[in-house]
C-alpha cells in the first residue's frame, strides 16, 4: 500500500486524450487524463462512465445538453449514452473504469493506457 499523488503523476506526461493508469481499485482501473479540445462521440455499451475533474474545467456534451463540469465536480454517464467530454483550456481529470474498458467504446479506436 501508498499513497498516490495525482498532481506528481499528471507532470509525468503533457499530451492531450492520453489515460494512464495509477492504480487498480476492484476490477477498476484509476486513470488520470488531461483534455483540451473535443474528444470524438462515443458510447460505452456495458459501463457507466465516471469523470472527476481536478483541475480546470469541461463540457460534457450529451445527444441532446452539455454539462459544465468544473474541479471539484464529478459527471457519470450511464451505460449506452453517447457522449463527448471536451475542453477548451486544460483539463485534468481522474477517471475510473473497468480493467480493459477502451476509453472510446471500441477497442480498434481506444488509446493505450500505459501504467505509470
Amino acid at each position: 500500500m501508498k499513497t498516490i499523488n495525482l498532481a506528481e503523476k499528471l507532470e509525468q506526461f503533457t499530451s492531450h486524450w492520453d489515460p494512464h493508469v495509477v492504480a487498480d481499485y476492484n476490477d477498476n482501473e484509476v486513470l488520470v487524463v488531461r483534455f483540451q479540445g473535443e474528444f470524438p462521440f462515443h458510447l460505452h455499451e456495458t459501463t457507466d462512465d465516471l469523470f472527476l475533474v481536478l483541475e480546470g474545467e469541461m463540457m460534457m456534451d450529451l445527444e441532446a445538453s452539455s454539462h459544465p463540469v468544473k474541479a471539484g465536480e464529478l459527471f457519470v454517464v450511464p451505460r449506452g449514452v453517447t457522449h463527448r467530454p471536451r475542453a477548451e483550456q486544460e483539463c485534468k481529470v481522474l477517471l475510473i473504469e473497468p480493467k480493459g474498458e477502451p476509453n472510446t467504446g471500441d477497442a480498434t479506436t481506444a488509446a493505450p493506457k500505459p501504467r505509470i
